[in-house]
């Protein structure tokens, strides 16, 4: 037994004119669900309220696990378990890991910051895509609005400010769960 959500997706042709879409939809008290764009639209972000990523934090954490495993991992290998010297050196001559720790370091943190990035977004090979309308990989911008989110008004308030708002055209969708 699958749920189904109703959706009214606001098509826009230029992101300008998005932008200033969702302002006005936005200050007309609608609850946008997500906006799709074929290519990223600077300021947008910002316009629906979106916070500041976290993916940063994530990848210092993971940076920071990678230099620690890569000097614990060089230092025990090359001092404790299997002391030798090399040219004269020290059996843990700290300037010679640096190669060593600095690459161990960037693989950590960008296999961190995918992973988190996959997992925060909910993004798995087994699932399958939730396609609103086929355009929003040419050329099109679609601004979709849930009606369960937005309760206090009803499809044809919505449909009206979208217009309002300069949609080129404004459709109705049902999308299973």
């Amino acid at each position: 037994m699958s749920d189904s959500r109703n959706f009214v997706l606001g098509v826009f042709d230029d992101e300008d004119v998005l932008l200033s879409a969702v302002r006005k939809v936005r200050g007309a008290g609608v609850k946008i669900d997500e906006v799709y764009s074929p290519f990223p639209v600077h300021g947008l972000d910002d316009e629906l309220g979106y916070k500041r990523s976290r993916l940063p934090i994530a990848a210092f954490m993971f940076g920071i696990l990678g230099t620690s495993l890569a000097l614990t991992m060089q230092y025990w290998m090359l001092g404790v378990d299997w002391p030798m010297i090399i040219g004269g050196k020290d059996f843990t001559p700290l300037p010679d890991f640096i190669p060593v720790t600095f690459e161990l370091t960037v693989l950590l943190a960008a296999f961190g910051m995918v992973g988190t990035f996959l997992v925060s977004s909910d993004l798995k090979p087994w699932k399958d895509p939730k396609m609103l309308d086929l355009r929003i990989t040419d050329d099109k911008h679609i601004m979709a609005i849930d009606l369960g989110k937005n309760k206090s008004m009803d499809a044809q308030t919505i449909n009206g400010v979208l217009k309002d708002s300069g949609a080129v055209e404004v459709n109705d969708k049902e999308v299973e769960d």
